[in-house]
C-alpha cells in the first residue's frame, strides 16, 4: 500500500471512528448517518464498495470489531463492514425487525449458540457456506465447538469466541504448602539418618552440617504443587484437612453456589438435554441414578463449606479469591484479565493457577457447562457470500489479539496465545464441556435446575428434587403430564446410619 494510500486510511479510520464515538455518546444503538465528507474520503480511497453490517450487542468488542472492519477492509478492499452496536433483551427480535423493515439488513450478527434454534427458525441464521478450499470446522475447530453450532446436522453459525468454568487456585499458597511439606519429609529423612549415624559415632556437628546444606529445588516444589491440584472434590476435602492456612484465609474453597454455571460440572456428565448437539427432542435423561449420587455429594459439601446461597455472588467470590481469602474457587476465563489487570495495578500479589474442574469422586465425573458466542449470517442478507468471507476471517484472524484487547478467549487456536498453561487450561475445559443446548422447549431448564441445586444444598432430597425436575421440563416437551418411575438410590451406609440417628433424636423429642 503506498503512503499516499495509507495517509487516506488514516484520515477515513478518523472519520468513521469519530462517527462512532459520537453515536456511543449520544447512547444511539444503531451507527449514524455518514457525512459527506466520511463518504467522500472513503470513496477517493476504494471507490463504491459492498456494505456489510455487523450487529453485536456486547459493548466492550467495539474496538475489536472496528479494528478488524479496517483490517477486512485492507484485505477485501471493494467491501466495507460496519460494526452496530445493538444492546436490549430482545435482541433476535431486533435484529428480526430491521431484516424485514430497513434497507440495512444486519448481515450478520453475533449470538449465543442457545439462540441458534430460535434464529434458524425465524429465517435469521443460514447453513454455513465454507470458501472453497477451506477445510472444515471439524478439521480445525474443538469438537464442542462445532456441536455448540450444529442443528439438525446443519452448522448455522461459525464460533467464535466461549465461556466455561475452570478451578482456579492460589498459587503461591500451595508453593508455600509444598516447600513446607518437602522441608518436613526431608528433615524428616535426614533426622533419621543423623540417629543412625550418631549411633554409629558419627561427629554431631557434621549431622548438623547435612542437615543445613540440603535444599528445595524450584523443581520439587513445582512437582508437589502439580501433585497438589485435586483430581476429585474428595481430594479438596483431604486436603483442607492437613493444610494449615495462612491467617487471612478464610476458605480452603468456595465458588457460588447460587449460580448454576458454576454449579453444573456436578451433574454435566449425566445429564442429556437434546442430544450430543443440544437439538434433540428426543434426547432427554435428567434423572438417572448417577445424577442423583453427583447432588448427594454436591448436598454433603454444605456440611465442610457453608455457603450462603442468599448471600453468595460471583463477583463477590472473585474478591475475595483476589484478597488471598480463598485457595480454590470455580471461574470463568473472564477471571484470567481481572486477575491479571490487579496484579498490574498492584492489587493482586499472588501467583494464581487454573485446572479443569475436579471429579465428583473418583466413580463420578465432571463436566462444565459452556456458552458458545457465534458469527450467524442472516438469512435475509443479500450478500450471504460476502458475508460468510467475513464471518471467517472475524473468527480466525489473529484471534490471539481478541485476548488482548477484550479479555475473551478465542474458539480457534491459531496463535500463541494457548502457550499461556491458564489460557490453555480452559480450553482444554472447553472441549470436553457440555455446550448450551438450542431447543426453545427447554430454554427454562436452567432457571429451573438452578433452583433445585438451591434446595438441594439447603438440604432438600435430591432424588425427589431431580425427579419433579425431569417431570416438567418432559411435559413442556411432550406437551402433557409426564410421570418418573420412582429410582430407588440407596443412600451410602454413614449417610443412612446419620439418617436414623436423626429420626431417633425426632422421636425422643
Amino acid at each position: 500500500m503506498t503512503l499516499k494510500k495509507r495517509l487516506l486510511m488514516i484520515f477515513a479510520v478518523v472519520l468513521i471512528v469519530g462517527g462512532f464515538y459520537s453515536a456511543g455518546r449520544l447512547g444511539l444503538s444503531v451507527r449514524t448517518e455518514k457525512t459527506e465528507v466520511e463518504e467522500a474520503a472513503e470513496d477517493a480511497l476504494f471507490g463504491h464498495r459492498e456494505t456489510l453490517y455487523l450487529w453485536y450487542a456486547d459493548e466492550t468488542l467495539t474496538d475489536y470489531l472496528n479494528s478488524v472492519a479496517v483490517s477486512y477492509s485492507e484485505y477485501q478492499e471493494k467491501v466495507r463492514v460496519i460494526p452496530v452496536y445493538t444492546p436490549g433483551l430482545e435482541y433476535l427480535e431486533t435484529i428480526n425487525q430491521a431484516s424485514q423493515q430497513t434497507e440495512e439488513v444486519p448481515d450478520l450478527y453475533i449470538v449465543s449458540n442457545d439462540s441458534l434454534e430460535k434464529a434458524y427458525l425465524a429465517g435469521l441464521a443460514c447453513e454455513v457456506q465454507l470458501p472453497e478450499g477451506t477445510s472444515s470446522m471439524a478439521d480445525r475447530l474443538p469438537q464442542s465447538a462445532v456441536r455448540a453450532v450444529t442443528y439438525h446436522d446443519k452448522q448455522i453459525g461459525y464460533p467464535f469466541y466461549y465461556e466455561t468454568s475452570c478451578l482456579l487456585y492460589n498459587k503461591t499458597y500451595l508453593e508455600d504448602w509444598a516447600r513446607a511439606q518437602i522441608e518436613a519429609e526431608r528433615d524428616l529423612a535426614l533426622a533419621e539418618e543423623a540417629q543412625e549415624q550418631a549411633d554409629g559415632g558419627d561427629v554431631e556437628e557434621e549431622i548438623q552440617e547435612s542437615l543445613e546444606q540440603e535444599g528445595v529445588s524450584e523443581e520439587d516444589v513445582e512437582e508437589k504443587v502439580e501433585a497438589t491440584i485435586p483430581q476429585t472434590i474428595d481430594e479438596i476435602l483431604a486436603f483442607a484437612d492437613v493444610y494449615d492456612a495462612p491467617e487471612q484465609v478464610e476458605a480452603i474453597f468456595k465458588w457460588d453456589v447460587s449460580d448454576i454455571f458454576y454449579n453444573y460440572f456436578i451433574v454435566g456428565k449425566y445429564m442429556d438435554v437434546g442430544g450430543e448437539n443440544g437439538d434433540n427432542a428426543d434426547s432427554i435423561q435428567i434423572y438417572n441414578e448417577n445424577a442423583i449420587r453427583a447432588l448427594r455429594v454436591y448436598q454433603n459439601l454444605n456440611q465442610f463449606f457453608s455457603i450462603d446461597t442468599k448471600e453468595i455472588s460471583y463477583d463477590g467470590v472473585l474478591q475475595d479469591f483476589l484478597d488471598g481469602k480463598i485457595v480454590y474457587t470455580v471461574a470463568t476465563s473472564d477471571a484470567l484479565s481481572k486477575l491479571d489487570h490487579a496484579r498490574e495495578e498492584g492489587t493482586f500479589s499472588y501467583e494464581y493457577g487454573v485446572a479443569r474442574v475436579p471429579d465428583v469422586s473418583s466413580e463420578l465425573e465432571s463436566a462444565s457447562l459452556s456458552v458458545t458466542q457465534c458469527v450467524g449470517v442472516n438469512g435475509y442478507s443479500t450478500k450471504k457470500a460476502m458475508a460468510n468471507d467475513f464471518a471467517l476471517y472475524l473468527t480466525q484472524y489473529n484471534t490471539d489479539d481478541l485476548f488482548g484487547r477484550t479479555g475473551k478467549l478465542p474458539v480457534y487456536n491459531g496463535g500463541g496465545l494457548y502457550n499461556n498453561p491458564n489460557a490453555a487450561a480452559f480450553l482444554e475445559e472447553y472441549t470436553r464441556s457440555v455446550p448450551m443446548p438450542k431447543m426453545i422447549e427447554t430454554s427454562n431448564f436452567w432457571v429451573e435446575l438452578e433452583i433445585a441445586f438451591a434446595k438441594i444444598w439447603e438440604g432438600e432430597d435430591a432424588n425427589d428434587e431431580l425427579k419433579a425436575l425431569s417431570e416438567q421440563i418432559m411435559g413442556q416437551v411432550l406437551g402433557e403430564a409426564y410421570t418418573e418411575e420412582y429410582i430407588d438410590v440407596p443412600l451410602p451406609v454413614e449417610e443412612e446410619d446419620e439418617e436414623i440417628l436423626e429420626e431417633e433424636e425426632d422421636t425422643e423429642e
